[in-house]
């Protein structure tokens, strides 16, 4: 045995420990075990210590220790700290505090969301190089489908959208599950189309597969041809219809193709964002803030890393509607008025059909008054204004007079918030407004960044009794909150912390409103607009 190297590694290990338990005795009062936890389960699961994992592996992970700390934001800010490699919580108990060094990003989230984006030119070229590992059906795969469709595709609705409604949560793949439910009831075929791979913006020279459902089932992906020659195949229709969903990802001249090969010549433009005026379908000049849709040639849009493809989305939209007879249905008045003074495009018609009413339920059940509970409801975007809710648990975790809720499909990590999973379907369409009224909650904060077209969390949390918190640029939220009086428009998240902070947010609980809560009653989207033309 070399026993100076078996001394030298035992010197090592003890140096390591001491070390560790020094560590250990400086950040426990920073540290939330809880908190560390509930942001990963991996850890849990594990059964590992969470501090000694924090000190030895997951500052060097990313992994946060607290709601009020933030390791990327203090490595990213302070780069001598990250250059030194030391542990950045305890540089900041150590010595970062008395430094007058900040715990979280001094520049706040939206510092965060420019300096992690990529450039619009990168994002195609991901699109492109996932395109082509894309490995194609054969046509003839495709043919044979017929033989499993309702009625031959003889009566068939035709949809587009950016994805695989069956395969991905979210407002529109929603919307399209309840499209396709209602087809189903009348014994009508749906054929959906969608990009095979995610793409960014509208494709013009670019190639790209589709992918292909009907009546649900993925048949596989193939060529806009391969899809024009199955209507063709199918022959004319007694009765066939078209919505549009999303264009992001499809190509003008494909769409006007597939639609003639099926007889059609017009159809229904969904306005579920804003993709017609801006491949930042948000409107979000570089993820961050709302644009309000300013001239193309504008120095915002120059600015703005969406602007390069402006252009190329209002000249293809352009070109869409006048190819082919289009209807626009807004699920929003508001939506609607700020699309036709934002771009005229040759539209057909008008018309607003909400995704979603309130009918009256009655007074919410008494509960007993204690702390407000504050809840996020949804995907932990940034969009959505998750940071927003992130900062305010941060800042009032502590208060006795609030307790904070996150309700979604999946948990997110940085925030000391109690996670209650919940998935809308539409076999389960109101397990959102469900949850919500069983946690009795008071208050959900839906601080969009963007112009939101509808919006189903702030019918879900009207219909539970709770209140909407929101902003001026929160679109048809803002408005849904000024129109119904269900709730608080506050100017900015300089507002919303105040309100917080002296109580007056306080006036928004059940029992000093008196909260009435409401059924939400479903639409059927284009079919109850076929209906009405039927």
């Amino acid at each position: 045995m070399n026993l100076s190297r078996y001394f030298g590694r035992a010197r090592g290990a003890l140096r390591r420990k001491q070390k560790l338990a020094a560590e250990r005795a400086i950040v426990a009062a920073e540290f939330d075990a809880a908190f560390y936890l509930s942001g990963n389960p991996d850890i849990a699961s594990a059964g590992a210590d969470p501090l000694d994992h924090f000190l030895l592996h997951g500052w060097r992970e990313g992994r946060d220790p607290s709601a009020k700390f933030s390791v990327s934001a203090y490595l990213e800010t302070y780069p001598d700290i990250a250059q030194a490699g030391v542990n950045p919580l305890v540089h900041y108990v150590q010595a970062g505090r008395a430094e007058g060094r900040k715990p979280r990003n001094p520049l706040g989230f939206r510092h965060q969301v420019i300096a992690t984006s990529l450039p619009i030119e990168a994002r195609i070229a991901a699109a492109a190089e996932r395109t082509a590992k894309i490995r194609l059906g054969a046509a003839d795969d495709l043919l044979a489908a017929l033989s499993r469709s309702r009625t031959g595709l003889k009566a068939l609705h035709i949809t587009f959208s950016h994805d695989d409604y069956t395969a991905n949560l979210g407002g529109v793949q929603l919307c399209l599950q309840r499209e396709g439910a209602r087809l189903a009831q009348l014994g009508r075929d749906h054929l959906h189309i969608y990009p095979a791979t995610h793409w960014p913006v509208v494709r013009t020279t670019e190639a790209c597969p589709l992918g292909v459902l009907l009546n649900g089932e993925r048949l596989g992906v193939f060529t806009a041809s391969d899809i024009a020659e199955l209507l063709r195949h199918a022959g004319e229709g007694a009765v066939r219809s078209l919505a549009l969903h999303s264009l992001l990802g499809h190509s003008v001249d494909e769409v006007g193709a597939i639609a003639r090969s099926a007889g059609l010549s017009g159809g229904f433009f969904w306005l579920h964002d804003f993709a017609s005026l801006c491949a930042g379908y948000h409107l979000m000049r570089n993820d961050v803030q709302d644009c309000g849709a300013p001239p193309p040639n504008s120095p915002a849009c120059g600015v703005c890393l969406y602007g390069p493809e402006r252009r190329r989305h209002l000249a293809e939209h352009e070109r869409l509607f006048e190819m082919l007879e289009l209807t626009v249905v807004s699920p929003s008045r508001s939506a609607l008025e700020f699309w036709r003074s934002s771009w005229r495009f040759r539209a057909a018609g008008e018309v607003v059909h909400p995704h979603a009413l309130l009918q009256p339920r009655g007074a919410a059940p008494a509960q007993v008054e204690g702390r407000l509970k504050v809840a996020f409801a949804g995907m932990p975007a940034p969009h959505k204004g998750w940071p927003v809710f992130r900062e305010l648990v941060a800042r009032f975790v502590d208060d006795d007079r609030y307790e904070f809720h996150h309700l979604g499909a999946r948990q997110a990590g940085g925030v000391d918030a109690t996670f209650h999973a919940v998935s809308v379907t539409d076999d389960q369409p109101r397990a959102m407004q469900a949850a919500l009224e069983a946690i009795g909650a008071d208050v959900v904060l839906i601080w969009s960044l963007c112009r939101e077209t509808f919006s189903f969390s702030a019918y879900e949390a009207a219909a539970a009794g709770a209140a909407v918190i929101t902003n001026p640029d929160s679109g048809n939220v803002a408005a849904f909150v000024e129109e119904h009086g269900l709730g608080r428009l506050l100017a900015d998240e300089a507002a919303l912390a105040a309100a917080f902070e002296s109580g007056e947010i306080l006036s928004l609980s059940r029992g000093r409103r008196a909260a009435q809560v409401y059924d939400l009653e479903f639409s059927a989207l284009t079919v109850d607009l076929l209906m009405e033309t039927a």
